[in-house]
């Protein structure tokens, strides 16, 4: 680990293993990754809380999946083709369709995070997520 100075720093449990450090954005409504533009990671479906934002390249926050396995399973697939995946997934209810997803896809996915974590960020605040140690911190600003 360097000497960078973190902020805040929050357990969480690892699903699918791995790190990054990127934006996070979050959504308080399950999310489909179908209903998102391969092409831009934007979401397109209506009345969805996200709709017209971007998720590729975040660290996306969401409750939930929603949608068949086949949607599920596909629009997080043409995502990842076309280089607009999410960089990792914080879940609050994993289902095992976006599980299985994340691992193929080798997105790092983790859950049962702190709750004090969902009261004390907001979209755009960087973070460091070690989904392997099991700890997500807060970057500086």
């Amino acid at each position: 680990m360097n000497s960078m100075h973190y902020s805040d720093a929050f357990h969480c449990h690892k699903i699918s293993g791995g790190m990054v450090e990127a934006p996070c954005i979050i959504s308080p409504d399950d999310i489909c990754f179908y209903l998102c533009d391969p092409k831009t990671g934007i979401v397109l479906e209506d009345g969805h809380a996200l709709k017209g934002q971007s998720l590729a390249h975040k660290i996306v926050i969401f409750p939930s999946g929603k949608g068949s396995s086949v949607v599920q399973t596909d629009g997080l697939y043409q995502l990842a083709m076309n280089g607009n995946a999410p960089k990792a997934i914080v879940v609050q209810y994993p289902d095992t369709v976006l599980v299985a997803s994340c691992i193929i896809l080798d997105i790092p996915m983790v859950d049962r995070v702190d709750p004090a974590f969902y009261n004390q960020i907001d979209s755009g605040v960087m973070l460091h997520l070690d989904a392997d140690g099991e700890l997500i911190r807060v970057m500086p600003t």
